[in-house]
């Protein structure tokens, strides 16, 4: 438990102090926000804002989690470090998107092919690499098995399974994306979802099979679960550092940059934790705003009409009259709901031996 203290006290306290030194040397350098111009006029004030805060709680993360390590003189689990590996390795796709959008004056960033293949390589690197390294239990930090609240069902394979991780990994990152749209909406979205995977990976820890005290129906076949818990504490500390400079009105934006490091990292840690299904109803924001973009354009390319007054989701609030702040609290509240259920039924699946 005090690994979970101490990653996530040095990641809050790394962004808190961390981020206001990014956001002068990005103004310094004229890194700003591009806005369109099709979007809500009120946005428009924000041209110029420095973007690709993300570099500021990857780095927290990172360094939270070593510094965890060496005070407490424990060794980094494989799993954890392939969760880092993914979160890190989207994380600089999204930096390569933005620094072209930015200092090339390229508004769309990495052509589209560019950047689906970079998320694809780290997407495939981590799952293929997720099969392998076996414990002395046989456990590899993934299973070729779906899962809910723990496996289920037949092994679908590793072909398959790559598939699978890789789609996971394009959806919540692409997710994370869109609802990254209005001051502090995606940050502290993920910091609930974050401290979601906290409480799972300390259960698990608790009620491990590899507990002889525990071993039985209801205990969970997962490697690593406490260190997993201590990455997710770390991203839930640097988030909820980088919110005090993220919020409305933002001096700061996390860009593509943090936006596909937080899908990564919460695909990774769905897959880790054997909760890859669960992590749709924890994440559930995310998906509802990635579902507004999917029935906005499939409406309007089937019936050339539009369901919304714009897409992603929090946009259309805004030109119904909605105050900034006032979407961000009320999805921050869907999102809070989200996560509460989602435990709820986590929780019940031990209680029912699922």
């Amino acid at each position: 438990m005090r690994q979970i203290l101490f990653s996530g006290a040095i990641g809050l306290f790394l962004t808190l102090v961390g981020t206001p030194l990014l956001i002068k040397l990005l103004a310094r350098r004229g890194y700003g926000q591009y806005i369109r111009d099709d979007g809500p006029r009120d946005h428009h004030s924000k041209r110029g804002t420095p973007t690709m805060g993300g570099i500021a709680f990857i780095l927290a993360t990172l360094i939270a989690y070593a510094v965890t390590k060496v005070i407490t003189s424990e060794e980094p689990s494989i799993t954890a470090l392939l969760v880092l590996f993914l979160f890190a390795g989207m994380g600089l796709v999204g930096f390569l998107d933005d620094y072209i959008k930015i200092v090339r004056r390229r508004s769309l960033g990495l052509r589209a092919g560019a950047k689906m293949l970079g998320q694809f390589i780290v997407g495939v690197v981590f799952a293929i690499l997720s099969l392998n390294f076996a414990d002395s239990r046989d456990l590899t930090p993934a299973s070729t098995h779906l899962s809910f609240t723990q496996d289920f069902g037949w092994s679908i394979g590793p072909v398959l399974f790559v598939l699978w991780a890789l789609f996971m990994v394009l959806a919540m990152s692409n997710g994370v994306n869109l609802t990254d749209g209005l001051d502090g909406l995606a940050t502290g979205a993920a910091v609930m979802v974050f401290g979601a995977y906290v409480f799972i990976g300390v259960w698990q820890y608790g009620q491990s099979c590899a507990n002889v005290l525990t071993a039985g129906a209801s205990c969970y076949e997962v490697r690593d679960p406490l260190d997993t818990a201590v990455v997710a504490a770390a991203l839930m500390g640097a988030l909820f550092g980088f919110l005090w400079w993220n919020t409305s009105p933002a001096k700061i934006f996390m860009g593509d940059t943090g936006s596909l490091a937080i899908g990564g990292a919460l695909a990774g840690l769905g897959i880790v934790s054997r909760t890859e299904l669960l992590l749709a109803l924890l994440g559930g924001l995310f998906v509802l705003i990635t579902m507004s973009v999917v029935i906005q354009v499939g409406s309007f390319r089937l019936t050339g009409r539009r369901v919304f007054k714009m897409a992603p989701l929090q946009h259309h609030f805004e030109l119904k009259g909605w105050s900034e702040v006032l979407v961000v609290v009320r999805f921050w509240i869907i999102q809070g709901m989200c996560v509460i259920v989602g435990i709820g039924i986590f929780y019940g699946g031990w209680v029912a031996g699922w």
